[in-house]
């Protein structure tokens, strides 16, 4: 029998060998991967780095691959310990259910370091493959020094840099919008009464585009300074958490949110008064400095119709409980719009090259469809703080099918407004927009019979509030948040994917307790779109939610919540006011006994409610999180 093994195994070998003699074959390089290894510090922890130069034609695998892994192995670590497996940061492809690599690969592996000449030498295997033929496994010996990371996060720095991003984008679409785009030639006119020198010019120039700046800027510096000075951070905090979260300024700016799409659609015209506009202009036409500022000022004045809401998009996203954050994106967003305006100051002639027509009123149309899609996202903020039950998941999910569907038809020329140019064709560009928005319309589609949404899942309600789901069970969709269940607590709210658990710190400590295990606490909020970014692409991990449903109590500390607590649950400050309010309390704890003042942050605690491992706060790296789940396991059971 072993004769006729070796022989069917003889045979097999010589028909590959000649199946293969007449294709084209790739010799193995020396190295079929150069590797670099290098250090990088996120979320306040050291990472090793291999990025991997594939030679081409081959391909390599993933670290959990049942052919040859990827794998890391250490054989001296000073200061420094491995805090967890290999991981790649890189995307895979899929071939036949093995996940392989191209052209490049980056694998990361997180490493604590207790000293500042901690070094680590090891070495990394890996096996390459081409479509015929595999080379031999091969390894590389590595020696990296490395230094402590820090206490700077990177998860508030990079939802941070996103903000700004999205300022900075909004900041130049405000120059398309009907009412910025005719100050254009104001500016010009102003500025082509020339000056002495070229240099005077560039100086006018310059302090022309500070000055809008500043205007924009300083205002909201001013009062989350004088906040903090008064106050403290308590109170700055309250004070954003009260205009992102309390029903009044949620239902001001739903209302103005409408004002303004009914005046972009051509319902009305909003000004400011004419005095005050009058006023500014006419100081413009002084000399100097005096007169550079007012012509910024009446810039910013008369364009306040179409700036406001953008402004107000911008400071109440970064309105979760950061210091710097809404001055930082304020800073970004007058630079944006303030950077167009000072080039024509210094370049009038450029002004012969933009031309007005009928595209700025497209642009304003468009604008009033999505102040409408995002007017809405105020007013279920308030109803979801406030649990009114008015705007379900189905109800808000339907007025935004239906508003971007018009958007759709009005691209199209389908539908027309007051002060539209009637059209004989469609252009090209109108063409791609509107298969952007029909696109955007089918996604959403799904998500009236329960569909996950997740790149909205930020922005929608929570899937518990509607009415009717496909399947019955979106806790079995993976990579969803899911229905959320009854919790067994006190208080009459739920926790996501089907987790059980508590709304009130001592009552889940006491839960742990009696269980015997450590708490993950949620310090989050219904308006919060990071926190519900982290429950859909993080928490639904299934290696995730099994640890957060048997290895944990799990906590969930809402510090936006207008519910009033259990008298026993009051908490009394040192001040001596006595917090009543769900959500009051909560931000009173979590910045006293956790240090924090944002949300999404997460902080695992022994049972007596001891600080297991630093908290986490924004970050979406899935093996990160299990990481942080795993170190806070380790501690409770030394």
């Amino acid at each position: 029998m072993k004769s006729l093994m070796k022989l069917a195994c003889l045979l097999a070998t010589t028909l590959v060998s000649v199946t293969l003699s007449g294709q084209a074959m790739l010799t193995a390089p020396d190295k079929t991967i150069e590797w670099t290894v290098t250090q990088e510090n996120n979320d306040g922890k050291t990472s090793i780095v291999f990025t991997g130069k594939i030679a081409e034609g081959w391909h390599t695998y993933d670290t959990d691959s049942e052919m040859y892994p990827c794998a890391v192995e250490f054989s001296e670590l000073s200061g420094c310990s491995p805090a967890g497996s290999m991981y790649a940061i890189s995307e895979s492809v899929d071939e036949d259910g093995e996940a392989v690599f191209y052209d490049e690969v980056r694998f990361a592996i997180d490493m604590n370091v207790e000293s500042p000449d901690a070094k680590a030498v090891g070495e990394i295997t890996w096996m390459c493959c081409t479509d015929y033929t595999c080379a031999a496994p091969e390894f590389l010996t590595f020696e990296i020094a490395l230094d402590s990371p820090g206490s700077a996060g990177a998860a508030s720095g990079g939802n941070l840099w996103s903000l700004i991003i999205e300022a900075i984008l909004w900041g130049f679409a405000a120059l398309l919008t009907p009412c910025v785009f005719p100050m254009v030639p104001m500016t010009v006119s102003f500025f082509l009464k020339g000056s002495s020198t070229p240099a005077a010019g560039r100086f006018k120039a310059a302090m022309y585009g500070l000055f809008i700046i500043l205007l924009y800027t300083v205002p909201i510096s001013l009062i989350i300074l004088i906040t903090r000075i008064v106050g403290g951070d308590a109170v700055t905090a309250d004070i954003f958490n009260w205009l992102a979260t309390h029903w009044i300024p949620n239902i001001i700016f739903f209302i103005v949110f409408m004002i303004f799409a009914a005046s972009f659609f051509g319902a009305f015209e909003i000004v400011l008064p004419t005095s005050l506009v009058n006023k500014s202009d006419k100081n413009a036409d002084k000399g100097g400095l005096i007169g550079i500022f007012f012509m910024a000022l009446t810039l910013v004045l008369v364009s306040f119709s179409c700036t406001g809401p953008i402004v107000g998009t911008v400071l109440i996203k970064s309105t979760e409980g950061e210091f710097w954050t809404p001055m930082v994106t304020m800073l970004a967003f007058s630079v944006a719009f303030a950077l167009p305006f000072t080039i024509l100051a210094l370049f009038p002639s450029l002004l012969t090259k933009l031309k007005s027509g009928s595209w700025m009123n497209t642009v304003k149309v468009v604008l009033g469809f999505i102040e409408v899609a995002l007017g809405f996202k105020f007013l279920s903020v308030a109803d979801q703080t406030y649990h009114w039950g008015l705007l379900d998941r189905e109800v808000y999910l339907a007025i935004w099918i239906v508003t971007f569907t018009l958007l759709g038809f009005y691209l199209l020329g389908k539908i027309r407004f007051a002060h539209d140019t009637p059209k004989d064709h469609v252009s090209v560009k109108r063409l791609a927009a509107a298969i952007a928005v029909f696109s955007f319309v089918v996604y959403m589609i799904p998500g009236m019979f329960g569909a996950p949404l997740k790149a909205l899942s930020g922005y929608l309600p929570p899937i518990t509030t509607q009415d009717f789901v496909l399947g019955g069970n979106v806790a079995s969709v993976a990579a969803a948040p899911a229905e959320e269940s009854e919790s067994g607590t006190k208080y009459d709210l739920h926790l996501p994917l089907g987790l059980t658990g508590y709304f009130e710190i001592e009552e889940g400590l006491a839960a742990a307790r009696e269980a015997g295990k450590p708490v993950f606490v949620d310090i989050t909020g219904h308006g919060c779109v990071n926190c519900r970014e982290m429950e859909s692409r993080v928490w639904s991990d299934p290696q995730v939610l099994d640890m957060l449903m048997n290895d944990f109590v799990v906590v969930a500390l809402y510090t936006d919540d207008k519910m009033k607590l259990a008298e026993e649950d009051w908490i009394t400050t040192e001040s001596g006011e006595v917090l009543k309010q769900m959500g009051r309390a909560n931000s009173y704890i979590v910045r006293t006994r956790f240090g924090v003042n944002a949300q999404p942050n997460y902080a695992l605690l022994s049972p007596e409610g001891e600080l297991l491992v630093p908290v986490r706060g924004y970050d979406l790296s899935i093996p990160g999180f299990i990481e942080f789940l795993q170190s806070g396991l380790d501690a409770y059971h030394k």
